[in-house]
């Protein structure tokens, strides 16, 4: 009983004023942008300047081509819907690569590998038509649980990112970075309430011996839902002391995100007139989810939050939707749609999951029409 009830410690936290001083030892690989933008814009210039580097290297020159992004959702085991819409937009033939990746909860774990592009299809395949509640998490029992950081304990999921995120997939990680090309994946700050955007190109290229450990602790952060998955705790130094960070879910504060809308995409000297798309993959519905509530707490109060991150994803569609028309970016947008009707009977279900991903890839196949605005707008 004594073992059960025991609290798990922690260094201590960074103080909120040293919040951006906090190092990993790996450089500067990630950026706190509600606090500062300028990082993150050095960044975007470093990577067009890699891009005309490289493009020089072997002869390419004039105008610079199309450069498209890709913005992957959370959502859970419904991300077997970004998962197959991938691998039939692959089949169809129009698959493009992309400029820039990012990704926030289950859309981080699929990230990498729409990164690295088609030949990494069988991953995503394998990852959410193959795998079960066994293979994500562990329930630590009522008492254990309450007493510890998360009612699950993760190390199902943990090994199942090792598996494939090794040393071979952040080499060629690496080697994308060296053409001015972008991974990003978001976690949340528990401690300061912000959200971290972290630069896993920037992680794989520093070829530093701990770089597939953190690659591979932040992809699972952002899939830590909290009180349900335990925090990843991030040791960090400030001014030579040791502190340790909590990162959660990067869904608790964006379900989906391009880049901080403080920052103006440039559109001067090389990239002048250069044409720019984003795609949206939102892993949910956009349709009203209903379901017959039981008078009780606990499924009265997880609806009440499954509300709260329904409205927080659309929210996010119209942010991202006002950066974009400001800056001269084509919007486009796919998700679930409300003809999907597969029983979801727990989290993550291998039959709701094989179904899905199936739907998602004949979506793609048949020509998915990308939807040009947020739900609910018209022109």
């Amino acid at each position: 009983m004594v073992t059960g009830c025991a609290t798990p410690e922690r260094l201590p936290a960074v103080p909120t004023a040293a919040t951006v001083q906090a190092e990993t030892g790996l450089g500067p690989v990630r950026f706190f942008v509600r606090r500062d933008v300028s990082g993150f814009e050095t960044e975007a210039k470093a990577s067009l300047a890699r891009e005309l580097a490289y493009r020089a290297s072997v002869g390419q020159h004039g105008p610079l081509p199309p450069a498209y992004f890709l913005a992957i959702s959370g959502g859970g085991d419904n991300g077997a819907f970004g998962a197959g819409l991938l691998n039939g937009w692959t089949a169809s033939g129009t698959r493009p690569e992309f400029k820039a990746v990012t990704g926030i909860s289950t859309g981080a774990l699929i990230a990498p590998f729409a990164f690295l592009g088609p030949k990494y299809d069988h991953v995503l395949e394998e990852v959410y038509t193959r795998t079960s509640q066994r293979d994500i998490f562990r329930l630590r029992g009522m008492i254990r649980g309450f007493f510890s950081d998360a009612m699950a304990d993760t190390t199902p999921l943990y090994e199942l990112v090792t598996r494939y995120a090794d040393q071979a997939l952040l080499d060629a990680i690496a080697a994308e970075y060296a053409k001015g090309r972008l991974l990003l994946v978001g976690t949340t700050a528990l401690d300061s309430l912000e959200p971290v955007i972290w630069n896993m190109t920037a992680i794989a290229a520093s070829k530093d011996p701990r770089a597939p450990e953190l690659f591979r602790r932040i992809l699972v952060a952002s899939a830590s839902i909290p009180g349900v998955f335990p925090p990843v705790m991030l040791d960090v130094t400030v001014g030579g002391q040791r502190y340790q960070e909590m990162h959660v879910d990067g869904g608790t504060i964006a379900q989906v995100f391009l880049y901080p809308p403080s920052l103006h995409m440039d559109q001067s000297g090389p990239a002048a007139g250069r044409k720019r798309l984003l795609y949206i993959i939102r892993n949910a519905r956009l349709d009203p989810d209903w379901a017959s509530v039981d008078r009780r707490t606990l499924p009265v109060a997880a609806r009440a939050i499954s509300s709260l991150t329904q409205t927080q994803g659309i929210g996010d569609l119209y942010r991202i939707f006002t950066t974009t028309r400001r800056d001269g970016i084509d919007y486009n947008l796919a998700f679930i749609p409300p003809t999907f009707n597969v029983p979801h009977r727990e989290e993550f279900d291998t039959n709701y999951m094989q179904h899905l991903f199936a739907t998602g890839r004949q979506m793609a196949v048949a020509g998915y029409r990308w939807q040009k605005f947020p739900p609910g707008y018209s022109e």
